[in-house]
């Protein structure tokens, strides 16, 4: 009967893609930014530099504390006090003249305002509302994110250009509550239906085996499995690969002979192909294992790191970017869609916070190997090569995570004699 109309569960889909488009994209899209910001405020590009890099690391942090205060207070509360979080930060940065200032503002409470509506805040009430289509209602998130790094930066660019960045970071915190406040409140619903999205069918064998299973393992022993540690090692890898793309891609790109455009070119390849890369995964992760999908992933971005330092052409260049953003942003969904199949939806939200920390860890020490590499051996392969070993890695240990169905549970109490 559930399936003849529309499930409410993609509404909410909807509305968590669009606000990770906008999350993503901002904490993504600070490079339109960077140059008006340093010479408005008369910052150094290494002072302003440092500054984002906590931002970064705090958007980490904030993901955890979003997970834990999710199953605490609700997904509406959270995604609430996020957005007053990035209200409040924006109108500080823009009335903050000195680094410290700026720093908490810009730096540290947007950040952590960010985190508190990332993805990480919308992954349990999805993957409460979701059982049969998990897999591909969590790869919407990934669209968002994409969509978020290809729409944010251009939009971004071309308001800062007009308007100036304090105006266009007010603008964006206009639409971002435009967005978000109406979501939590009318679009966000904590309980699903009792059979969520499953088939007639489908739920009937699930009454017949018993609507109660096994008690899921609490968080403080869920974090000394190894399923979850590696996640955790995916991730780093992932965050790794990823921020070292994005910060020192083109410039790679340009120092291998290639031209400014062809290198932005290049790289924008990947997020653009990414978008469609991510619809297909989706529907393939609920039809085949995910370990398989997740490793897979890693295997196919880990040559493709490879292939960007050996590509010699216009054409092996266009073509080495297309193939890796068929699979470029499937990581972080199939990670959450494995950690909620084998913790179960009431930790998902907080597993995923601390997992995604390692990867916000990656992105901060190929932030810094990316720089240090090439002024040390003038060379891109310390920290490309680094980045194309870790994903080979991760690959492997993707393989070893367990099977769809498995899941961990905490042991039956002894019966009484």
């Amino acid at each position: 009967m559930n399936q003849q109309r529309w499930y409410f569960g993609w509404n909410i889909v909807a509305a968590a893609t669009l606000l990770t488009l906008l999350t993503v994209g901002m904490r993504l899209g600070i490079g339109p930014f960077f140059l008006p910001m340093s010479q408005d405020l008369g910052f150094s590009r290494s002072l302003l530099a440092g500054i984002i890099a906590i931002g970064m690391l705090c958007y980490g942090l904030a993901m955890p504390v979003a997970g834990y205060l999710v199953g605490r207070i609700g997904t509406r509360a959270v995604l609430l006090t996020g957005t007053a979080i990035v209200i409040g930060s924006s109108l500080w940065t823009v009335m903050a003249r000195g680094p410290v200032g700026f720093g908490l503002s810009f730096g540290v409470l947007l950040s952590i305002g960010l985190g508190f509506t990332s993805p990480v805040a919308l992954t349990p009430v999805i993957s409460r509302w979701f059982t049969r289509q998990r897999g591909m209602a969590l790869f919407f998130l990934s669209t968002g994110s994409m969509a978020g790094m290809a729409l944010m930066t251009p939009l971004l660019t071309f308001f800062i250009d007009r308007a100036g960045w304090q105006a266009t970071l007010l603008g964006f915190a206009a639409a971002f509550t435009l967005v978000t406040v109406p979501a939590a409140l009318f679009v966000i619903r904590e309980e699903a239906p009792p059979g969520t999205d499953l088939l007639p069918e489908q739920i009937r064998q699930r009454e017949m085996a018993g609507a109660t299973g096994p008690e899921t393992l609490r968080f403080r022993e869920a974090i000394w499995t190894s399923p979850f540690w590696k996640i955790v090692l995916g991730l780093f890898a992932c965050g790794f690969s990823m921020n070292l793309l994005g910060t020192h891609g083109v410039p790679m790109l340009m120092d291998h002979g290639y031209d400014a455009m062809t290198s932005s070119m290049g790289v924008g390849i990947i997020g653009l192909v990414a978008i469609f890369g991510t619809l297909v995964l989706g529907r393939l992760s609920d039809r085949l294992p995910r370990r398989n999908i997740l490793g897979t992933i890693y295997l196919i971005r880990g040559l493709g790191f490879f292939a960007l330092l050996v590509v010699g052409t216009h054409w092996e260049l266009y073509i080495a970017a297309a193939i890796g953003g068929l699979v470029w942003a499937g990581s972080i969904a199939s990670s959450s869609a494995i950690l909620a199949d084998v913790f179960g939806v009431r930790l998902v939200g907080l597993m995923y916070g601390m997992a995604y920390l390692g990867h916000q860890v990656g992105a901060m020490l190929s932030t810094w190997l990316g720089g240090w590499g090439f002024e040390r051996f003038g060379s891109h392969w310390p920290a490309f090569g680094s980045a194309g070993v870790l994903l080979l890695i991760a690959a492997g240990v993707s393989i070893s995570l367990p099977a769809k169905g498995w899941s961990l549970t905490r042991p039956a109490p002894a019966a009484q004699a």
